[in-house]
């Protein structure tokens, strides 16, 4: 089976920067699992995954358009304090250039602190890897088809479901 609209794809991938330096993986957890067609994942990594089946590994660089978007000056918010997730510890505070979490009317957004106060935070709410090329190693671990339930909602349901090898905890 080939990856296309209404099929649930479970993959590993590796993204690095522009300097080939690796930001993340999936390595060693989980496989990622999406919705395909549904806008689940960056325009460009759905554009390359098309198509692909089951074992196939690929590398896709992305440009920042079909990726995070371009950075934009002046997405500075100030926000309480109080509203900011994701500190390492109690007992850390917020600095200059640490990720935090906010939870918007959208959802959850991704930001950066610009500047710190006790009670108010300047924060970046560019996505983090904005205007960033980004390279993904992909392994695809399994392709299914979704259920009508998924369709209907938009995303994966039950992610660890579809595997028929020892990748996913399900069969283990």
């Amino acid at each position: 089976m080939k990856i296309a609209d209404k099929t649930v794809a479970h993959f590993h991938y590796t993204l690095k920067n522009e300097a080939g330096e690796e930001l993340e993986s999936s390595n060693g957890h989980e496989p990622l699992a999406y919705l395909h067609g549904a806008n689940n994942t960056l325009p460009g990594l759905e554009k390359a995954l098309e198509g692909k089946a089951k074992d196939e590994k690929f590398s896709v660089t992305l440009q920042p358009e079909e990726a995070y978007g371009e950075y934009q000056e002046g997405l500075e918010q100030r926000v309480p304090v109080k509203h900011l997730h994701g500190l390492p510890s109690k007992n850390a505070t917020w600095k200059k250039g640490m990720a935090a979490v906010v939870q918007t009317e959208q959802g959850q957004r991704q930001v950066t602190v610009m500047k710190a106060g006790k009670f108010m935070v300047t924060v970046d709410i560019n996505p983090p890897l904005a205007g960033k090329v980004l390279t993904f190693d992909i392994e695809i671990v399994d392709v299914r088809e979704a259920t009508e339930e998924e369709v209907t909602k938009g995303h994966v349901i039950s992610a660890g479901s579809c595997c028929d090898d020892t990748s996913c905890s399900n069969n283990k």
